[in-house]
């Protein structure tokens, strides 16, 4: 497995709405090298936080609903035993089906129905429709969330942030800035056992982002001509 970190200069973090004490940092992603065969680029978007902070929820209200998609006329890979979130990946067919792996899902913290790599996943779910995400498209949700308790070990920061999803995108270009849109809420507590809720966390390329995707853009058309 080979990692490749978003250059920090293209990448900028937008917040629509910080609540005061907030621990959140910002997204990043890592881009995970997959054994698939038809150009799928797979990303695992984490939420930077504070020492000791820990996310509880992601969600999506009326006042900022939840947005995860593909752009540009992409979809995302999704195996068909597989499922929306890391309750339904089980490790054990990996070795049958090394497919399986790259699933497109979102979770809290654990990759995995086993929790790894914490002991266990007690993530679930509630006022979410699944059926477009699990067919390649937008996961839209206004009256939702996944969550776990205040107990479980997955929400805890590790080394500075907490695994949210992980998404792959077929046909995708290699740049999370261009492949996905994203916009979150998150809650949870700080370092001191504090709650904090964040309403609308997404992010968006920096300018000089813009103009380099609008030259990749540009490019193929070059060619045909």
């Amino acid at each position: 497995m080979s990692i490749q970190w978003l250059v920090p200069t293209l990448i900028s973090t937008s917040v629509a709405t910080l609540a005061y004490g907030s621990p959140v940092l910002g997204l990043r992603f890592e881009t995970v090298e997959n054994d698939l065969t038809q150009g799928e680029i797979t990303y695992r978007c984490f939420v930077d936080l504070e020492a000791g902070a820990r996310i509880e929820s992601v969600f999506g209200n009326s006042q900022s609903p939840l947005t995860i998609k593909p752009r540009w006329g992409r979809s995302f890979y999704q195996n068909p035993l597989g499922g929306p979130t890391s309750q339904s990946i089980n490790p054990a067919f990996f070795a049958l089906i090394p497919s399986l792996q790259w699933d497109s899902f979102v979770t809290i913290g654990s990759l995995n129905i086993l929790g790894s790599p914490f002991p266990d996943n007690n993530l679930t779910n509630i006022g979410i429709s699944w059926a477009s995400f699990e067919a390649g498209s937008d996961l839209d949700v206004d009256n939702g969330s996944w969550f776990i308790g205040p107990n479980d070990a997955q929400g805890q920061e590790l080394n500075g942030s907490v695994l949210i999803g992980q998404f792959t995108v077929i046909n995708g270009n290699g740049h999370a800035w261009s492949d996905l849109e994203i916009n979150v809420s998150l809650q949870g507590t700080d370092a001191n056992g504090n709650a904090w809720q964040m309403l609308g966390l997404t992010w968006v390329p920096t300018p000089s982002a813009v103009a380099i995707f609008g030259l990749l853009a540009i490019q193929p058309r070059r060619r045909r001509n």
